[in-house]
């Protein structure tokens, strides 16, 4: 899993710097670099906890997406997806107040936002404000990301697990593990005799199963792999 947090790299105005599009360039490298040692072989699969799509785009092709993918709408009811692309420009077209009020790129609704990442609006564009719902079933959309107290789906975690089974070790990327869903494989891995390597910079959760822990930057020692 590789992990990163874009609040870091913010002005106290929240405005983000030169410094993020730096990051957003490393967190690139690495997606690239894992992309290359699967297509060469040296890598079978990627379990990552990143949701924004990354690996995707850099043509990880065995990838789960532990926890989603902020590219997506899925239904709560039925589990139809949609692409989140689509749900914004419905989203403009039925609330043209809204949109009129802050269109960003492509016409999605962007109202200033506040600090904690919410916005104020009108109380009157707030009661006329239409939401969208599943094409398949009517249903309730939410992005298709775990949200702090959801369950990963059964299917996505019995799918990771049985990669888990098939596999002769276990690379950790960029990651400190703290959170169970990635530090589980770990467990897993040292229960099976696994071995575990890691790359990354400070404490991780598995430290005492980790047997090959490099302290650098991903961005730094995967692309010597290729």
């Amino acid at each position: 899993p590789v992990e990163s947090d874009a609040s870091l790299y913010e002005d106290d105005s929240g405005n983000q710097p030169e410094q993020t599009l730096n990051r957003q360039q490393l967190q690139q490298t690495v997606a690239e670099a894992l992309a290359q040692l699967e297509a060469a072989g040296r890598i079978d699969a990627l379990i990552t906890q990143n949701v924004d799509g990354l690996h995707q785009r850099a043509g990880s092709s065995k990838l789960i997406e532990l926890h989603g993918n902020i590219h997506g709408v899925v239904c709560l009811d039925c589990r139809a997806l949609h692409r989140r692309a689509d749900i914004q420009a419905w989203l403009a077209a039925a609330n043209p107040a809204l949109a009129e009020a802050g269109a960003g790129e492509g016409g999605e609704i962007v109202p200033e936002a506040r600090p904690d990442g919410d916005a104020e609006i009108e109380l009157d564009a707030l009661q006329d404000f239409r939401m969208p719902s599943c094409d398949a079933c009517g249903g309730t959309l939410q992005p298709d990301v775990i949200f702090f107290g959801d369950n990963i789906p059964p299917a996505r975690t019995a799918a990771a697990l049985d990669l888990m089974e098939q596999a002769d070790a276990l690379l950790v990327v960029g990651s400190s593990l703290m959170v169970f869903s990635g530090y589980r494989f770990c467990k897993l891995a040292a229960a099976t005799g696994k071995p575990i390597a890691a790359v990354n910079l400070g404490k991780t959760r598995a430290d005492e199963l980790i047997g090959l822990k490099v302290e650098a930057t991903a961005s730094e020692v995967l692309p010597r792999l290729l």
